[in-house]
């Protein structure tokens, strides 16, 4: 084997611009494979970063106008959530893994010893903050205490706090919520948000919901009101919301799906609605919008990978066509070394094993320049939505795999081709 190794070697040294010539179109192959695997992998995990900045899988939950007559109710009744709708839904929904209430308010005055401004303030339940990726800065989260006690503290989101304070640290300082006092608990990181249901977490403010339902409840409505309910589906629901949007004939808002109708069938009776009145609530489920990107996002790459798999292929096109002139050229060598004893099974491991090292020589060089591109792109700015170029095990495994594939399929014609030559044509054989 190690004689049939350096008799490979010297025939490729011999032949050094046809061999380079040959390699560039696999190692390009192998590079546009990794690199447009590597940036469909960032897009991916860009966009699941930011959908995961609002919260992770979680529905949003509003009240809205019945569509149909139920239990002697006339159609087009608003349909308001309080809190007792929330522990309904904990308590009575198998599907539901955590459940918060939340009010809001855009109009409220908010002051401190440094500037004045109107903001948005939520009133939120403890587990608000781990659904909704509320990441602090700086001091702490509210707690079931807070709430109980409806203490006047709050948590101000990465402008709020600066808009208020300016660069100076806000924990720890007083803010006054339409003339109300309330000491400044946490800061939160700043996020890069784009999907949200009520603007930016980074202009608002956060108290306790008690404290909110108390000293800021919502008006124009009766009191008790809600403004949302944020839900966290149990993992196995959203197996079946994955099912059915994988398997859906028609367009996503047709569907009815798993956590709508569950919410519907929860809080029907409690409200005199038909649980199949789809227009009763209205759900944002953000699983949803996870899988849309996903889909679209795994297309790109599936394209991607295609035609680098394309590219990769036409470069071992251009290596079997050497080793079809290198048959060609040393047909007379063929014979005479046949004529010596070696057996067909030597001539063809001897141009398969050329062909082969041919190919994964170029694979290994253009396997690495594709990392080395990566590594270097990923010390540029990057833009929102999309996390750098990230080679997973997985784009290798595909990469080697392709190589592997082509480097035997592009090896063993010619070889073959080689081994069936008679001695005594190859030795007549004229250029």
């Amino acid at each position: 084997m190690r004689d049939v190794l350096a008799q490979v070697v010297d025939n490729l040294r011999a032949n050094r611009l046809r061999s380079l010539l040959t390699m560039f179109g696999i190692l390009w192959g192998v590079v546009t494979v990794v690199v447009l695997s590597a940036t469909g992998e960032g897009f991916q995990r860009g966009n699941q970063s930011v959908l995961e900045q609002l919260g992770r899988d979680i529905a949003i939950v509003w009240g809205g106008r019945t569509s149909m007559q139920a239990g002697g109710e006339r159609a087009g009744r608003p349909i308001r959530f309080t809190v007792r709708d929330a522990r309904l839904l904990e308590r009575e929904s198998a599907y539901i893994a955590v459940v918060s209430a939340e009010i809001q308010r855009g109009d409220v005055s908010v002051r401190s010893a440094y500037n004045a401004a109107s903001l948005m303030v939520h009133g939120i339940e403890p587990q608000y903050q781990r659904i909704r990726t509320l990441e602090l800065a700086a001091g702490r989260y509210f707690n079931a205490l807070d709430d109980e006690e409806r203490r006047r503290v709050a948590i101000l989101g990465a402008d709020a706090a600066r808009q208020l304070f300016g660069e100076r640290e806000a924990v720890g300082e007083r803010i006054y919520l339409n003339g109300l006092p309330f000491l400044v608990a946490g800061r939160l990181l700043r996020k890069e948000q784009d999907s949200n249901y009520s603007g930016p977490d980074n202009d608002k403010i956060f108290i306790p919901f008690g404290t909110m339902a108390r000293d800021v409840p919502r008006t124009g409505v009766p009191p008790g009101t809600l403004s949302q309910l944020v839900v966290v589906p149990q993992p196995w629901v959203l197996e079946i919301t994955r099912a059915a949007f994988v398997g859906r004939t028609g367009r996503t808002e047709d569907v009815d799906w798993p956590i709508e109708r569950e919410i519907r069938r929860v809080l029907a009776p409690s409200h005199g609605f038909d649980p199949d009145d789809r227009n009763a609530i209205a759900v944002w489920d953000t699983a949803l919008s996870s899988l849309m990107f996903a889909r679209m996002i795994q297309s790109m790459r599936d394209f991607f990978s295609m035609v680098g798999i394309v590219t990769l292929a036409l470069g071992g096109l251009g290596v079997m066509n050497i080793m079809f002139v290198a048959v060609q050229e040393r047909t007379r060598e063929i014979g005479v070394r046949k004529a010596l004893g070696a057996t067909t099974a030597q001539i063809q491991r001897q141009f398969f094993l050329e062909g082969f090292l041919l190919t994964s020589l170029s694979g290994a060089i253009g396997f690495a320049i594709a990392m080395l591109v990566c590594a270097a792109v990923n010390q540029l700015p990057m833009p929102n939505r999309f996390e750098g170029m990230i080679v997973t095990w997985f784009d290798a495994a595909i990469a080697a795999a392709a190589l592997v594939l082509t480097g035997v399929a592009t090896a063993t014609w010619p070889a073959r081709r080689a081994a069936r030559l008679p001695p005594a044509e190859a030795l007549r054989y004229e250029k």
